[in-house]
């Protein structure tokens, strides 16, 4: 009984993961393409200098997305993940390092000196209680404001805070609240601290996340009326991050990504 149980969540996570796959495309506002809305996606610094990033989730995602173009663009950037034995790459100014965003003892030490701060962190799917994105941002902005790094950049999603309800019938009425309502309860709960925060923050809600190429096409948006979400690259996601952190731009905004 309790093995076709679990066949049965199996299938049904295999199904809801497919289905979702079929979401994206271009998003619309009131119907209309994205692209008529919102400005068009910002570009890397042409004159950088060299800046020393640390990124939680760099070994997967968007996260190590942005730990390749951080590194690319002659960065130093470390990154601390539960796993850092999953990081695919190495590189002369890449420190991989093995952390908690949940115990500050594991990384209070490395924050000092950096330029920004990076939160990429994800969960899998699940029904119980979620604290990890909560308790991570109340670590990084104690660690930060004790070092004096006050430049934090955070990924939630489509769903977190006002944009709940703009993610597609699908999206809206099954697919989050079937496997991610704990995820973004927690995600929101994070927007919130960060913007009670007097840090220089920006929240960045990626629409679907699609491993494609970076096309920098994708559009940004600060309002969700009228929205509905469609995909965007994780590549893409990287290529905001930097350079709203290159640029130093967006600070204390909360902006959403589409193509």
């Amino acid at each position: 009984m309790i093995k076709r149980l679990l066949l049965g969540i199996a299938i049904l996570i295999a199904v809801v993961g497919f289905l979702a796959l079929q979401m994206g495309g271009k998003g619309t506002v009131n119907g209309q393409p994205i692209v008529y809305a919102g400005s068009a996606s910002p570009l890397l610094a042409a004159e950088h200098k060299q800046l020393n990033i640390l990124i939680f989730g760099g070994t997967s995602g968007i996260g190590l997305e942005t730990t390749k173009l951080a590194l690319a663009r002659g960065h130093l950037v470390t990154s601390i993940t539960r796993r850092p034995e999953r990081m695919p790459i190495e590189h002369d100014n890449l420190n991989n390092l093995k952390g908690d965003i949940t115990d500050s003892n594991t990384f209070n030490n490395l924050v000092g000196g950096k330029s920004a701060i990076i939160s990429t962190i994800g969960l899998k799917p699940s029904s119980n209680d979620v604290t990890v994105y909560s308790q991570g941002i109340k670590n990084v902005l104690a660690a930060g404001k004790d070092a004096g790094t006050n430049r934090i950049v955070t990924v939630t999603g489509i769903g977190a805070g006002d944009s709940k309800g703009h993610g597609g019938i699908f999206y809206d009425r099954i697919l989050n609240p079937l496997l991610l309502k704990t995820d973004y309860a927690d995600k929101t709960r994070q927007e919130k601290i960060l913007k009670s925060s007097d840090s220089q923050w920006t929240i960045v809600r990626p629409g679907f996340l699609v491993d494609e190429a970076s096309e920098k096409a994708y559009r940004v948006l600060d309002k969700t009326d009228g929205l509905v979400s469609g995909s965007i690259s994780r590549a893409d996601v990287a290529h905001f991050l930097l350079a709203s952190v290159e640029q130093n731009t967006y600070v204390q905004q909360t902006v959403f990504l589409s193509n």
